[in-house]
């Protein structure tokens, strides 16, 4: 088996976008039998899993991913285990031992109430890439458009298929402010915007790709309520914290519990759903 790791000065680096490099360990019978830094050498994040691919890699350990490179890695049937952070080689050991639990894709910009920023809509998640993230990072090509690399000011209104509004900056009484293409936004936000007019109005349709990414099997996970302290007092529906191997928070749901074990969910409350967008660009600076 071989595991490539994000790495950086040996960190785990924290998007799988932009990493120039992963260490790539040989692993035989449970264990560590060599490694190797590879470089990405500037390519595109849409190539970096053809690039792991090439390398037989079959487990990718990240920090931060979105929903698109998940699909993407999947496609090559890699194995993702995403936000993770420390040092490459202890991230290893841990997975190898079982002690690393995958959030799943964690880009996840859209934050209810707060607007779009980097964050997640429970304030846990990371960014994976540039150029717009989540739900599409791994299959689209870096953002052009006018707007893109510029801070720009949006008001906007989100609804879901049947109507029902999510979020609203008008309601807030407040324009969202963004680096155009820097991936604090999910993608097809960012495209949007990326070559709007001052002024200019648009309806966007957005499928979960160009969203929040389709749910992750990987993110959902069930364990004995004996080895949770506290977890006999959840119940199904509640939304709380969990930390993973390295202490790094995440949000998840409890979606299931017996006499003996609870069952969470990490991915995006929003996972899977189509999203529609009607955007007023406000200012360019």
């Amino acid at each position: 088996m071989r595991i490539a790791v994000t790495y950086d000065n040996g960190q785990v680096f924290g998007h799988f976008g932009r990493t120039e490099a992963f260490k790539v360990y040989e692993v035989e019978n449970g264990q560590v039998t060599d490694s190797e830094v590879i470089e990405s050498n500037g390519i595109g994040h849409g190539a970096l899993a053809g690039l792991l691919a090439e390398n037989t890699v079959d487990v990718l350990i990240c920090g931060g991913i979105g929903g698109g490179a998940m699909e993407a890695l999947k496609e090559h049937e890699i194995e993702v285990c995403a936000g993770a952070e420390g040092d490459t080689d202890a991230a290893v050991e841990a997975y190898l031992k079982g002690e690393l639990v995958s959030v799943g894709a964690t880009c996840s910009h859209h934050d209810h109430g707060e607007g779009h920023s980097c964050g997640d809509h429970e304030g846990g998640y990371s960014c994976d890439d540039n150029g717009g993230c989540h739900g599409g990072c791994g299959a689209h090509n870096r953002l052009e458009g006018r707007n893109v690399g510029k801070t720009v000011k949006t008001h906007y209104k989100g609804t879901f298929n049947d109507g029902t509004q999510f979020d609203s900056s008008y309601d807030r009484g407040e324009p969202l402010e963004f680096v155009c293409g820097a991936g604090m936004m999910i993608r097809g936000f960012d495209a949007a915007v990326a070559d709007m007019e001052v002024g200019q109005v648009v309806d966007v349709h957005l499928m979960p790709e160009e969203a929040y990414g389709m749910p992750d099997p990987q993110a959902i996970f069930t364990v004995e309520i004996a080895q949770m302290p506290g977890a006999e007092g959840l119940n199904v529906g509640e939304q709380v914290y969990l930390s993973n191997a390295y202490g790094q928070p995440f949000p998840v749901k409890v979606t299931a519990k017996d006499d003996t074990t609870i069952t969470f969910d990490a991915n995006h409350e929003m996972a899977g759903k189509e999203l529609n967008f009607r955007i007023e660009l406000v200012e360019v600076q």
